[in-house]
């Protein structure tokens, strides 16, 4: 019989998060996908038969905001965030996992607060019924719900990171630390490039 460590139970949890956020990122996409057909459908409407099919600037609106926020969590684990590495990468080691470790705890505080403000607002909504001033007189509390529940989930998986992270670090673990959280190297990049790349010919070999 084998006892599961905490190190090997947050490395479960992290691997299913980073599939269902991978699922939310397919899904989200999808949304913007359809907003986009939403709107070439709107303007031609406008175009040929001057009869717009409306609502468009408002369910894309809708359909950004919910998709980026259930984007957010694939691109925090996927390291894809923006940061400014120019004295970082002259660092030492051990400074710049710490660095990592701080940018992790600084992502999760703003976080955090973003998703408190999110809620509340979706709960006034609710509270208030308040719907768009629009034609479509939108409920306001569903988008604002869906664009919330993203945030949730962001701030769930930074929870599993920044537990991982500051075990690594305690540890002494510092490879570990970096993979987390730190700043993608100029290797993984070109390998990211490398699969984006065979996936791309895969394709047009299938088609």
């Amino acid at each position: 019989m084998t006892t599961s460590t905490p190190t090997s139970l947050l490395g479960r949890l992290l691997n299913g998060a980073t599939t269902l956020s991978r699922i939310a990122i397919w899904i989200a996409g999808g949304l913007t996908l359809l907003s986009a057909i939403y709107i070439t459908l709107d303007v031609l409407s406008r175009k040929f038969l001057n009869s717009p099919l409306g609502g468009s600037d408002e369910l894309s609106g809708y359909a950004f905001a919910i998709s980026v926020s259930w984007a957010l969590s694939f691109a925090t684990l996927d390291r894809a965030n923006i940061r400014i590495d120019a004295i970082y990468q002259h660092l030492p080691v051990r400074i710049a996992a710490f660095l990592d470790w701080v940018a992790l705890v600084a992502l999760a505080v703003f976080i955090v607060y973003l998703t408190r403000y999110a809620a509340e607002v979706a709960g006034m909504s609710w509270e208030s019924q308040s719907t768009a001033n629009t034609i479509l007189g939108t409920p306001l509390w569903i988008p604002q719900t869906l664009w919330a529940a993203g945030l949730v989930w962001l701030c769930v998986v930074l929870a599993l990171m920044l537990i991982r992270a500051s075990l690594a670090l305690v540890t002494g673990n510092l490879t570990e630390v970096q993979r987390i959280c730190g700043i993608r190297t100029t290797k993984e990049e070109a390998s990211a490039e490398a699969e984006s790349g065979k996936r791309l010919v895969q394709m047009e070999q299938q088609s």
